[in-house]
């Protein structure tokens, strides 16, 4: 069955291809080339940072449920939770952006809970590093609010839960 749009550029193309007088094949696969430098923008997933020991151990965990960690020299927004304390959770929103060498991301956000800070937001600034340019990011540092040691972990269903009360 067509979704609503896929039949109108299907007879688009079959006017260009007629006019073109091009031989059409069916294809059974498709493969698209790309340079070095041209990462093939995987799906959102969930991405979860810790700091000072992530939450439930002492520190903090910064939650980001649909992440895409940004193509070498791009930024991508950052959008999620934080959860700190025992049951502190905290909205949390910013921008994330890989180096060049897509050895680095730098996430940098502002987290605000009007019940545990007031009303005036905190904000983070986390590098998180890797040996290459793919892969888990293994360490890195926060110079924020949660200060302290910082790396990439999995996020556990624990961490994926969003509470409807909490402080």
């Amino acid at each position: 069955m067509l979704r609503q749009g896929e039949f109108f550029i299907k007879i688009q193309i079959a006017r260009v291809v007629a006019a073109l007088g091009l031989l059409v094949l069916p294809l059974t696969s498709l493969t698209l080339a790309q340079t070095q430098d041209e990462a093939v923008t995987p799906a959102a997933a969930t991405f979860c940072i810790s700091t000072a020991g992530g939450f439930g151990n002492g520190g903090t965990t910064f939650v980001a449920p649909t992440f895409t960690v940004p193509a070498k020299n791009k930024c991508a927004a950052w959008s999620g939770w934080t959860k700190t304390a025992s049951t502190v959770i905290l909205n949390t929103s910013g921008a994330a952006c890989l180096s060049t060498s897509g050895k680095t991301l730098t996430v940098s956000v502002f987290s605000i809970d009007p019940a545990f800070f007031g009303t005036t937001a905190v904000t983070d600034y986390i590098e998180l590093t890797r040996a290459s340019a793919s892969g888990s990011f293994t360490g890195g540092t926060d110079q924020g609010q949660f200060a302290g040691t910082a790396a990439q972990l999995t996020c556990t269903s624990s961490l994926l839960s969003l509470p409807d009360s909490h402080d």
